[in-house]
């Protein structure tokens, strides 16, 4: 059962558990690394029918397969996946940045350009679940900032195939290109690139301890988006809130994960009474129960404090991937939230539809560092170039000032650059 506690009586740094996983992977994943860098495809087919028991023939989806996978996803399916992908390119179209130039009049232009990233790597946890919304909420971005190659790696089934809801959310995403292999050996693959698997820029997506572990260890040879640690979501909620509501969506992100941290915070005892009730009846009806109840009881939380503006403190002391503030007017505190990954407002708004429909995205700063980070988005898949140019007549007048500044950073070779071109020597070498 979850516990309900006032506030005071647990300290905010302990209301989400943060836990780390128990299972240090490091040298495992380090065996593995080095083996696809070293062996390639070999490594990976052996990987493959290793880890996911199956004996692949080819490690790319064939055209074959992606067409067959659009005639094969569930009926109404296909068009679901595709209304969420218009309302996620939506979005995120509004993130696209063109650069800026200064053209200042005494004959100096600086400015700034920005490139998409050429070849990205998206991973999808695939196997015995299917997630096509990790596929939208990782390619569309990537494709709206013109990435020219999106590479996706997902785990095959035991069958050696691919879910049709993945490759046609590949399809409708612009994918690139698909291939059957997935957790670390996948990571690898991408930083280091095979005789199958191109060599990408940046590996984004979720994955398990072996993926997270994997993105760790081939950071710097390759960029990586974050690493993300268990599901969170926190709600805050007043009086008026229907408890069936709350506990629902709490359950929502506990049966992700049982290391996965649902708290809410509410200035009502008679509301954290009724969502506790709420909880033991739901979770009996709850799939994924076993899960869920664990969850709820080890890292499940129910903070009563004696107003909203305290519980919105906390929230930002804590920082949680997903905030939900459950009121009529949620507006009024909005502003008052500082660091969250994603707000969801009102008591229509669950933090499913962050997940799969609104358009914004689903991957999310967790364990507190929405303190300093952000959602995924457009700016993940493109880096900045910046310039400068200067006329002979601007430089001139700016030269002695950078060898002033290089003289008192000792270093004069700096002050050199600069002064040789005004006091030394022309550009054709005569002394002037």
């Amino acid at each position: 059962m979850i516990s309900v506690l006032k506030y005071g009586e647990v300290e905010n740094s302990r209301i989400f558990s943060r836990m780390v996983p128990e299972q240090d992977v490091s040298s495992i994943v380090r065996e593995i690394i080095n083996d696809v860098s070293e062996n390639g495809d070999a490594a990976l087919f052996r990987y493959e029918e290793q880890f996911d028991k199956v004996r692949l023939n080819s490690l790319e989806v064939s055209k074959e397969e992606m067409l067959e996978a659009r005639g094969s996803i569930a009926p109404g399916l296909y068009e679901v996946i595709k209304e969420a992908a218009g309302n996620i390119r939506e979005f995120h179209s509004h993130q696209l940045n063109n650069g800026f130039i200064l053209d200042k009049p005494e004959g100096i232009v600086t400015g700034q350009r920005v490139l998409p990233i050429e070849k990205v790597g998206i991973y999808v946890p695939g196997g015995t679940a299917a997630y096509p919304s990790t596929v939208l909420m990782n390619a569309i971005p990537a494709n709206i900032a013109g990435c020219s190659e999106i590479i996706m790696v997902t785990p095959p089934g035991k069958d050696g195939k691919i879910s049709p809801a993945l490759l046609a959310a590949a399809e409708i995403a612009g994918v690139s290109r698909v291939f059957k292999i997935g957790g670390a050996q996948a990571v690898a693959a991408l930083a280091y690139g095979t005789g199958s698997v191109p060599k990408v820029d940046k590996i984004v997506g979720p994955g398990n301890v072996f993926v997270a572990e994997a993105k760790r260890q081939v950071f710097g040879r390759v960029a990586i988006d974050m690493i993300a640690g268990p599901s969170e979501i926190l709600i805050v909620a007043d009086g008026t809130c229907n408890p069936a509501y709350v506990a629902a969506d709490l359950l929502s992100q506990a049966e992700h994960d049982r290391n996965a941290s649902a708290v809410l915070i509410t200035d009502s005892s008679e509301l954290a009474f009724n969502v506790s009730d709420e909880l033991e009846k739901q979770l009996s009806e709850l799939e994924r129960e076993e899960i869920a109840r664990v969850s709820i009881d080890v890292n499940g939380k129910i903070i009563i404090t004696d107003d909203i503006d305290t519980a919105i403190e906390i929230a930002n002391e804590i920082a949680p991937e997903h905030l939900e503030l459950c009121m009529d007017d949620p507006f009024a505190y909005l502003g008052k939230v500082k660091n969250a990954g994603s707000v969801f407002l009102g008591k229509y708004c669950p933090e499913a539809l962050g997940d799969y429909f609104c358009g914004a995205n689903h991957t999310l700063p967790t364990g507190g560092t929405a303190r300093f980070s952000s959602p995924l988005s457009v700016e993940d898949f493109v880096k900045r170039t910046q310039y400068t140019y200067y006329t002979r007549e601007a430089f001139s007048r700016d030269a002695e000032k950078i060898g002033i500044f290089a003289s008192a950073e000792g270093l004069t070779g700096h002050g050199k650059s600069a002064l040789i071109r005004v006091n030394k020597k022309t550009e054709s070498g005569e002394t002037k």
